[in-house]
């Protein structure tokens, strides 16, 4: 669910980069250990030795790249937030109706609710287990939601002239009770009531003039 991936055309350029500043192997490693254990067993269920040893790597590796856990729950948001962003500009390209970007992210949150493996949200999973304000941890997981009602506001906006902030709101709030339900409940029928309910949103809103 959470792995994704970018071709780059090869330059010249390329054959200059060094081993230096690419990213570390093994910090991608235990990321992405890190990233599938969190998401499967709870961030609180997943101590430092199990990721250290399925991994695997050492302790001296673990704390090169991460000085604790709570660094790593960080990146782990922000690495599960950036794919999120690459999948959610991929499906808004090439629109082909006013309404086609709120379609999109529709479908696009409909297709990680069948996921196999699915567990629910990852932010909100994490922001369950880490609900204080203050805590980088939960800031990290306010500023994925606060660019996710961005963005579809944003294309809320193409639809209508006066209401793109409260249906951004209500979509957000029929995202956030499908992707709950839809580890509690049969998928298809989860997505099936929330694809019909953005429908209903979209039927009931005033087109932009124009």
């Amino acid at each position: 669910m959470l792995d994704t991936e970018r071709s780059t055309p090869y330059t010249e350029t390329v054959t200059l980069v060094t081993a230096a500043s690419r990213p570390s192997e093994a910090r991608e490693r235990l990321l992405n250990t890190a990233s599938g254990l969190f998401y499967t067993k709870g961030v609180h269920a997943v101590g430092i030795d199990e990721i250290i040893s399925t991994a695997p790597t050492t302790r001296a590796t673990f704390y090169r790249h991460f000085p604790s856990k709570d660094d790593l729950i960080v990146e782990y948001i922000r690495s599960a937030d950036q794919h999120v962003r690459d999948e959610v500009t991929a499906a808004l390209r090439n629109p082909t109706s006013p309404d086609s970007g709120v379609r999109a992210i529709a479908k696009y949150v409909a297709s990680q609710i069948k996921t196999p493996g699915f567990r629910g949200c990852a932010f909100l999973n994490a922001a369950a287990e880490y609900p204080i304000g203050e805590d980088p941890i939960h800031q990290a997981i306010l500023a994925h939601r606060a660019w996710f009602y961005e963005t579809v506001r944003e294309q809320f906006s193409r639809v209508t002239d006066s209401r793109a902030e409260l249906a951004a709101k209500h979509f957000v709030m029929l995202r956030d009770g499908a992707m709950a339900e839809g580890c509690l409940a049969d998928a298809k029928t989860t997505i099936k009531t929330f694809l019909r309910g953005v429908d209903g949103m979209l039927e009931l809103i005033p087109f932009r003039h124009g």
